[in-house]
């Protein structure tokens, strides 16, 4: 995806690739943009969603129509993004919080609402960043108030139920520059960027395992983990650099022999105890089996 200025109008024309298809965007703002992202949703309708840096969202149609304006009230946005779900547009900004909408399509593709959905509500401080888990059962969000926090939002929103609160943890970096995060599709891992360092915290114990001092010559500027969660890439100083997700193998080894010891039958037994297996041999590979 490219952003370029429209000659002439003081207007921008985004141009997303899309599903293999090129929509063109006209879009006219007083301040800069400093965000776009677009998305095609396999879940029910397609639609692109672009942010920019005062508190405004639009929601596209593939035809380059909006379809809905969104005010975020957060003074303005630092990060905005689509669940993997395709169900979800969150943003984060100035305030304390990460705001979550629904975008509603009917059953035969059709564009219906934006509601409100739900908001993550705990930090003292401007949220810098936040991320889905694979199935969008889970988030996590850093703030300027030096914690990142995992929450549970697989929560029936509509009947005003809040997400709860799973983790919190200390990540000091956080309160003196902007950091970005990741998290791993099972949620059992977070990666924060803040400089050019890179540090993964196993989210069930709140601990950090990793730690990648200055791996970049200049900020990251993004991290994502692969579909599968074995892989953490990050990109900055014009490279992308890829990390074995040691942590993510760890935490599937502490969840298998737990659930092992608790299952019931044989043929649960034997699953776990190949998941198992499996974890322990890739860790193994790595040099990274703890004895």
């Amino acid at each position: 995806m490219c952003v370029d200025p429209w000659p002439g109008r003081g207007t921008w024309v985004l141009w997303a690739a899309v599903a293999f298809m090129h929509v063109s965007l006209k879009v006219s703002w007083s301040g800069k943009i400093n965000l776009s992202l677009c998305h095609s949703p396999q879940f029910s309708g397609k639609f692109i969603m672009t942010a920019s840096s005062d508190t405004i969202i639009l929601i596209w149609n593939l035809k380059g129509q909006v379809l809905s304006t969104i005010n975020t009230n957060q003074m303005n946005n630092t990060h905005a993004a689509i669940s993997p779900c395709s169900r979800f547009v969150a943003s984060c900004g100035f305030t304390p919080d990460v705001k979550v909408w629904e975008v509603c399509f009917g059953k035969k593709g059709e564009f219906q609402e934006v509601v409100r959905a739900f908001e993550l509500k705990g930090h003292s401080a401007a949220v810098h960043f936040f991320a889905f888990s694979n199935d969008s059962r889970r988030m996590a969000s850093v703030s300027k108030d030096g914690t990142w926090k995992l929450w549970d939002t697989d929560v029936e929103y509509k009947k005003q139920q809040d997400p709860y609160l799973l983790r919190t943890g200390r990540f000091e970096e956080a309160s003196s520059m902007p950091c970005r995060l990741a998290l791993s599709p099972d949620a059992q891992v977070l990666a924060l960027a803040s400089g050019s360092s890179i540090h993964l915290y196993n989210t069930r114990r709140g601990e950090k395992e990793e730690c990648f001092e200055q791996v970049h010559g200049e900020y990251i500027t993004d991290l994502s983990f692969d579909i599968t969660g074995r892989l953490l890439a990050s990109c900055g100083d014009r490279a992308v650099r890829l990390f074995h997700n040691t942590p993510g193998h760890r935490a599937v080894v502490e969840e298998m022999q737990g659930l092992l010891k608790r299952a019931s039958n044989e043929s649960t037994r034997q699953r776990l105890q190949q998941q198992l297996t499996q974890a322990q041999e890739a860790l193994k590979s790595l040099g990274a089996l703890k004895k």
